[in-house]
Parts: C-alpha cells; sequence; structure tokens
C-alpha cells in the first residue's frame, strides 16, 4: 500500500488535525498544544476538552452539569482545575504549642468564624460531582446540588458538625434508585465464606487496589472548581463495624490559615461497601455502596462546623495543586504523621499531669496525718 507524501503538517487538513486531537487524553492534549501554532489553535476548542472531561468524569455528560461548565469558564478550564489534585506543603509548619487545647478557651468569633464574611458564602453556591470507578471501569456518577438541608431549622448547619452524605440524598436520576453495587463480573473475586475472607484478605485487597474516586466540588459564585479526593484510597478498614463492612477513605489536606488555629484541616471521604452475598448462598459476590460522605476534621481529630467549612472549602478552590500524585500522597502522609506526634505529645503532657495531680494528692495526705498525729 502506498503512502502519500506530507510536504508539510501545514498540508493537513483541520479536520484531519481535530481527528487526531480527539483521540487523545488530557495530558497528551495539552503537550501537543505546545509543539506547534497549528496545534495549539486546535486544541482550544471546547469539544475536544468536553470530550477529554466526558472520558475521566463521566458524569459530565449530563445536560445540567455542562451547563454548569460552560457558565464557569469551560470544559478546558474545569480540566485544568480538577485533574490536578490539591497538595499542600504547610503541614509541617503547624505547631501545637500555637494551638488553643481546648474549645472552651476559643473566643466566639475565633470558632464561629466571621458572620460577615460568611454572608457572601452560601451552602447553594456548591455543587459536588462524584465519579467512581473500580479497576478502570465507571460504576458510580452523582451529582449534589448545593448542602442538603443546610438553610433550614434556624441555622443549625453552621454550628454543628460538617456532612455531605451523597446516598442520603441520592437524586433520582441515579440509575438504580441510587443503589450501587460491585459484583464478580465487575472484576470481584468469588468468595466463598467470610471466614476464609477473614483469612486471607483476597476480597479486600482487590476492593482497595481497584477503587478510584473523584470528588470534584463547584463553587457557582466565585466561578472555581477542584478535586477533593485523593484518586486512590489513603487508607481503609476491614470487617468495621461488622464482618461484611468495608471502610475506605480517600481525601486531602487544605489551608485554614485564618479560619482556624490549626491552620491546616484533613477533608475526608468515606466510602463504604457491604458484602450482601457471597458464593455459599447460592449467588455471585456482590458488594453494595452504602456510605459516599464527606467530612472535615482538624489536626486533633474534632469535626469542624459549617460554619467554618464554607471558608475553608472556599479557600482550598484556588490552593495550589499538583499532577505529582506521589507529593499529593506525601502531603497526606505529613498531616498523619503530624497528627500522631500531636496525639503523642498531648498523652504525654496528660500523663505528668496525672502523675503530678496524684504526687500533690499523697504530699497532701502526708501532711494532713503528720499535723493530726
Amino acid at each position: 500500500m502506498s503512502i502519500a507524501p506530507i510536504d508539510s503538517i501545514d498540508s493537513l487538513s483541520s479536520d484531519l488535525f481535530y481527528d487526531i486531537l480527539r483521540r487523545l487524553d488530557g495530558p497528551a492534549l495539552a503537550s501537543l498544544a505546545c509543539t506547534c501554532a497549528a496545534f495549539c489553535s486546535i486544541s482550544k476548542e471546547e469539544s475536544l476538552w468536553e470530550n477529554v472531561c466526558s472520558s475521566v468524569w463521566p458524569s459530565t455528560n449530563r445536560e445540567d452539569v455542562k451547563s454548569l461548565i460552560f457558565s464557569i469558564g469551560g470544559f478546558r478550564k474545569f480540566y485544568a482545575d480538577c485533574f490536578p489534585l490539591i497538595v499542600n506543603k504547610e503541614v509541617g509548619e503547624y505547631q501545637w504549642n500555637n494551638h488553643l487545647e481546648y474549645p472552651d478557651d476559643w473566643t466566639e468569633a475565633e470558632y464561629y468564624g466571621d458572620t460577615n464574611e460568611l454572608e457572601s458564602i452560601t451552602p447553594s453556591d456548591f455543587v459536588s460531582i462524584v465519579d467512581i470507578r473500580f479497576k478502570g471501569k465507571p460504576i458510580c456518577s452523582k451529582v449534589q446540588w448545593g448542602i442538603p438541608n443546610a438553610d433550614g431549622f434556624d441555622g443549625w448547619f453552621y454550628n454543628c458538625p460538617f456532612r455531605i452524605d451523597l446516598l442520603a440524598y441520592a437524586d433520582r436520576d441515579d440509575n438504580n434508585d441510587g443503589v450501587v453495587t460491585l459484583s464478580v463480573s465487575d472484576g470481584l473475586p468469588p468468595i466463598t465464606s467470610m471466614e476464609r475472607e477473614r483469612k486471607d484478605g483476597k476480597l479486600w485487597h482487590e476492593l482497595r487496589d481497584g477503587l478510584l474516586l473523584s470528588w470534584i466540588l463547584v463553587n457557582k459564585k466565585i466561578k472555581q472548581s477542584a478535586n477533593l479526593a485523593s484518586w486512590s484510597p489513603l487508607d481503609g478498614q476491614r470487617h468495621w463495624p461488622t464482618d461484611k463492612d468495608f471502610v475506605i477513605r480517600f481525601g486531602s489536606v487544605l489551608p485554614a490559615k485564618d479560619i482556624l488555629s490549626s491552620q491546616v484541616v484533613q477533608c475526608i471521604l468515606v466510602m463504604k461497601f457491604r458484602v450482601v452475598h457471597i458464593e455459599e448462598e447460592g449467588f455471585q459476590t456482590s458488594l453494595k455502596l452504602t456510605e459516599l460522605s464527606m467530612q472535615l476534621k482538624d489536626m486533633e481529630g474534632a469535626h469542624v462546623n459549617g460554619r467554618n467549612s464554607l471558608h475553608i472549602l472556599k479557600e482550598a478552590l484556588s490552593c495550589r495543586r499538583s499532577k505529582n500524585y506521589s507529593e499529593v500522597l506525601e502531603s497526606c502522609h505529613m498531616y498523619s504523621k503530624v497528627q500522631n506526634e500531636l496525639k503523642e505529645e498531648k498523652m504525654r503532657s496528660e500523663s505528668r499531669l496525672d502523675t503530678l495531680c496524684i504526687i500533690t494528692g499523697i504530699a497532701a495526705f502526708m501532711t494532713f496525718w503528720y499535723y493530726v498525729l
């Protein structure tokens, strides 16, 4: 078969350029755009980036999500904002001595935040766009507009622990009425008994290694977005609180400077699966997604209230990001390391205080009997 010679790239039609570029993923498309003016011009086509976003985040195929993305700057900007993950290198700068140890020591302004500034941030400004993959296959896409029940009940949301539970408020438009399941046909190993699973942990390892989570938060008012997930799990627990539950955690470290005295908080994204069938019951091994939630915790593990959470999430949309996944993991592991050190230091301080109290009590007891006798 003979191939017609090409004198130059300029001799190729724009349609052919487009056909080539639409087959590329996001990083390859961005790299190719830097090679020449022709590729740079064509790579700015929104339809190309819409195709890229659709392959990475199936939830962006929804018409309401497409309208949202166009309203905040288009698919090209959306991809540039959400593909890199949040990385926070200020974790090591946390100083225990600068932190007020007990909430009772906090002033009302420190605990509740600036009320005037909060008026510009409302729960309805935020949209959660969530996609879950297992072994590369999309298994769940959910979109949550606003924060459910956050605008009523006399403002209880602002003073109570912040939490978004997507399964508790599943959209009626979701497939299977919001129920998400995994089975052997999705790549799970067949399990004949939970006793055997406790020993070899085959199901647990396949689940932990195969799951990917993307939780994109969009603020419609300021037209910014970011991916709060870590893609791969950070940690997890087997068989908690029952033998048939698997808890897997994703997340990121978010800046809280000038919002909380801890300066940084952890965004924890929890995914919980429950075993509903095993092979010995006459069915294929299958799991059901029972929890998909977000919450924020400070260095001491205390839940952040809704008022401060809105400030933190707004600031997170403009914080530093990185395409280097190992750098993101390092940031999360550094947070856990510092948090464990603080817990150990607090335990040592409490131990010294307990010892001092005991010695003081003994001394007082001996002094009392000395004067009595």
